[in-house]
């Protein structure tokens, strides 16, 4: 059965209280009541006229007991309603219905999201999408805001050659927000295998493409944001073609290196000591600043610590924005460390490394993993973990969690991530 096909279960669903239908149903009952209360003065009145007529008889079962006819008619009128609203409900929705749900559902979905948490979700790469698909559980005040300092792969090649900002990041988290993430968003992240397109995903070139059309990228987020039917809003951090730079130390020796690129920082050999962005004074996307001003809640990560959740800090605006927000801010530490950027850091190297990159502290909880599984001989990677002392000298409330998951314990779960933020929002709650 399709889900915009009416069930009973469903059917009681008008009756939820906060989605403005029970007075309008109320009034319904009551112009029906009254409709038909007048007809049957009406069929009184030719009864009376005409008390032996035959087809009155047949019309008020007038021969039947007065209980058995107005038992009848109750059924008769709660069965027509029903049937009504049914009918109602799918004729509403078979023109709209491109998201396979039901009017109701959809109406309560957008009365939850009315009601839920305005939640601000900073960063860019593979972990975003993660923790979107945790957060839109939450609340659908829900939104992105993703780095474009991208330029590696697909991306990078669009970039390149088109002159458009990456639009790899964007399509991961467009795909991770959608209501469904079904048969357009596997669409979205459909990669071409051989030919001229080969390396190239569907969305990016979709996102490209309606860029174009559109005559800017943030309308081709937004209409692309309505093709997949998605819970909240993706941004960008700034609208500029930047370039991510950073200085490396090298190894078995005191000399510093510069590297230009997202993609090549990790591939290049020594220790991060800073990034930068080139050029480094870019504004602020207006829209991400007034999300982050009205967010109750705003996370970071988790990601790639230099080239994905950064290059976001970086843009002055964003962080002046964070500093004026009175919402509660919580940064998301990665679970295990990162080859090229985080090797041997713990809990307080990635704090302090955002720290000195923008100059002071901003965050006020840091969200940190406290199941650590067996890790494989041949793991390039370590878990992170709080350094001796820590939890105590970082100057932010450290929260811990069970946040691994099990089946790729270099990454966070979803659902373990949604629940140690839910805690935190029922934390800001009570």
């Amino acid at each position: 059965m399709s889900k915009c096909t009416p069930t009973p279960r469903s059917l009681l669903k008008w009756l939820i209280p906060g989605i403005g239908i029970k007075r309008w149903l109320g009034f319904l009952l009551l112009g029906a009541t009254l409709l038909g209360l007048g007809l049957a003065m009406l069929l009184v009145e030719l009864y009376r006229a005409q008390p032996a007529s035959s087809w009155l008889i047949v019309v008020t079962l007038g021969s039947w007991p007065l209980w058995l006819r107005a038992c009848l008619a109750g059924i008769a009128g709660v069965a027509l309603v029903g049937l009504a609203l049914v009918q109602i409900n799918r004729s509403i929705l078979a023109p709209l219905d491109t998201h396979n749900i039901s009017l109701v559902e959809a109406m309560l979905e957008r009365k939850q999201g009315q009601r839920g948490p305005k939640i601000v979700a900073i960063g860019g790469g593979t972990g975003l999408p993660t923790l979107l698909r945790s957060l839109k559980q939450i609340t659908s005040n829900l939104t992105a805001i993703v780095t474009v300092a991208d330029d590696g792969g697909s991306s990078g090649k669009l970039r390149r050659e088109l002159g458009v900002l990456p639009p790899g990041d964007f399509r991961n988290n467009l795909a991770a927000l959608a209501r469904d993430e079904g048969l357009m968003a596997q669409l979205f992240q459909y990669r071409f295998g051989e030919g001229g397109l080969e390396g190239h995903s569907f969305g990016n070139l979709f996102i490209t493409a309606l860029s174009s059309i559109t005559g800017s990228f943030e309308q081709a987020l937004i209409e692309s944001s309505r093709v997949l039917a998605i819970r909240g809003q993706v941004l960008p951090s700034t609208l500029s073609d930047v370039i991510l730079m950073a200085d490396l130390r090298e190894e078995h020796s005191n000399g510093t290196r510069r590297v230009a690129g997202e993609s090549a920082i990790p591939k290049t050999a020594g220790s991060i000591e800073r990034v930068f962005l080139q050029p480094d004074s870019v504004p602020a996307y207006p829209e991400a600043v007034r999300t982050i001003l009205a967010a109750d809640l705003i996370v970071l990560g988790p990601g790639s610590l230099y080239t994905s959740l950064l290059p976001n800090l970086l843009v002055q605006g964003i962080v002046n924005a964070l500093r004026a927000s009175k919402a509660l801010k919580v940064y998301v530490c990665n679970v295990a460390t990162q080859h090229g950027e985080t090797e041997d850091y713990t809990v307080g190297d990635h704090v302090r490394a955002i720290e000195r990159h923008i100059s002071g502290q901003v965050f006020d909880v840091v969200l940190v993993n406290d199941h650590f599984p067996s890790l494989m001989e041949e793991a390039n990677y370590t878990y992170v973990r709080l350094g001796e002392g820590e939890e105590h000298t970082l100057g932010v409330r450290v929260s811990k969690a069970h946040m691994v998951d099990e089946q790729r314990p270099w990454r966070h779960s979803s659902e373990q991530l949604a629940k140690a933020i839910q805690a935190l929002l029922d934390d800001l709650g009570s």
